[in-house]
């Protein structure tokens, strides 16, 4: 038996199968949690605005077109949530962020006290990834938290494949000069 898609399911939702719908929060709750993590610092902000993701789905779900992939549709909707969020709070979020799966280039130092250090580097990469304007930020978060293709990533930020490599490149090369810099800083 093959898994039902989440494209057949959101087409059981547009049929009037209400009950389908709770399958696509099951699938997609806790990616929107984490996504959601990126932009906010309460598990109550994050709880109620994923809430928010899920009610404008399930009110908007005959707009989405079942040829095309259901997670680039949700996450637009999700994003959009949290970046009104962000702007009605007036901040910049992404407050953690993994550097080992950002920045494969960057080689730890080897110690005995790796974890000490690989916490550490987390916590140092957080902080240059707030430096980031928030266009670079969100296609790095969309590639490397939520493994969205570059194409899924166009259609969530509503900008051209092309445009995402660029933000990608000048992302990492930006993270790249930071974390040089920092180095040269601290020795």
């Amino acid at each position: 038996m093959t898994e039902v898609s989440d494209e057949e399911i959101a087409t059981a939702v547009q049929s009037g199968n209400v009950e389908a719908f709770g399958e696509l929060i099951n699938r997609y709750e806790a990616k929107l949690k984490r996504y959601a993590l990126k932009f906010l610092n309460t598990s109550e902000e994050i709880e109620d605005l994923v809430q928010d993701v899920f009610i404008k789905s399930y009110t908007n779900i005959q707009s989405f077109d079942a040829e095309q992939k259901f997670s680039p549709w949700i996450y637009r909707i999700a994003h959009n949530t949290f970046v009104n969020e962000l702007k009605r709070k007036g901040r910049s979020g992404f407050s953690i962020f993994d550097a080992d799966t950002v920045l494969p280039f960057i080689v730890a130092k080897e110690t005995t006290d790796s974890k000490a250090l690989e916490n550490e580097l987390v916590e140092e990469m957080g902080h240059m990834i707030d430096r980031l304007p928030l266009k670079y930020r969100e296609a790095i978060v969309l590639h490397y938290y939520e493994s969205l293709s570059y194409q899924e990533i166009s259609e969530v930020l509503k900008i051209p494949v092309t445009t995402v490599g660029v933000r990608m490149t000048r992302a990492r090369a930006k993270l790249k000069e930071l974390y040089q810099a920092n180095e040269l800083h601290h020795g």
